[in-house]
C-alpha cells in the first residue's frame, strides 16, 4: 500500500464545477494502472473482507471494474458490472446515480435473488453510487455480504449509507492536493 499512498500524494487535483476531483490510476485509469498497485488492492480487500460463501462480486462501471477483475483473479469469484447502458434483459434494475460532479443511470444485470454479493468500487465520496447500487441489489433480493472501496474521501459530506463500507485508505483533498490518512 505504500506505493499507492505515495502515488496518491502526487495525484493532480482538478476543479470540476467546484468539486475538487483528484486524478489517479486507481480512480481514473490515468496516468497508469500499475500491476503492483492492483495486486496490493486485491490483497488488501482479501485481508479485510470475508469472501467465504460469496457468490459474486458487483462492480459499478467504470472504475470499479479493474478492482473487481484483480480481486476475481485472486479469489476465483466471478463478477458482474453495473453498466451505464440498458440492455433490456429480464430482471434488469435501473439505478439513478448522482455524484459530486454529475448524474446518470446505471443498470444491474446478472444478479439473482438470494445470491451473496460483495460490491467493489474505487472511491466513496458522496456515497450516491453505492447507495443506488445497494438499493438495486436489495430490490433484486440479493444479500449484500460487504461493500468495499479502495479509497474513502473524508472531506466530502455524505448521508449515512445503509451498509457499512470497508475502505483500504482514507484520503482528503486539501489546498489542491491529496492527503492520505
Amino acid at each position: 500500500m505504500e506505493t499507492l499512498r505515495q502515488a496518491l500524494r502526487e495525484a493532480p487535483v482538478v476543479d470540476r464545477d467546484g468539486y475538487h476531483y483528484f486524478v489517479h490510476g486507481v480512480t481514473d485509469g490515468i496516468p497508469l494502472v500499475e500491476p503492483d498497485v492492483l495486486r496490493s488492492v486485491a490483497d488488501g480487500i482479501t485481508e479485510r473482507v470475508d469472501l467465504e460463501s460469496v457468490d459474486k462480486l458487483v462492480a459499478p462501471e467504470a472504475m470499479g471494474i479493474h478492482h473487481a477483475t484483480a480481486l476475481s483473479l485472486e479469489t476465483d469469484l466471478p463478477f458482474v458490472v453495473v453498466r451505464k447502458r440498458a440492455y433490456g434483459f429480464d430482471g434488469e434494475v435501473a439505478v439513478h446515480q448522482e455524484t459530486g460532479y454529475g448524474e446518470s443511470e446505471l443498470y444491474v444485470n446478472g444478479v439473482a435473488p438470494g445470491e451473496r454479493v460483495v460490491v467493489v468500487d474505487d472511491v466513496l465520496s458522496s456515497g450516491n453510487t453505492l447507495r443506488g447500487v445497494c438499493a438495486a441489489l436489495e430490490e433484486i433480493g440479493a444479500e449484500i455480504a460487504a461493500v468495499v472501496v479502495v479509497l474513502e474521501r473524508t472531506d466530502v459530506e455524505r448521508e449515512e449509507l445503509s451498509h457499512e463500507v470497508t475502505s483500504l485508505l482514507e484520503i482528503a483533498v486539501e489546498d489542491g492536493r491529496v492527503v492520505v490518512g
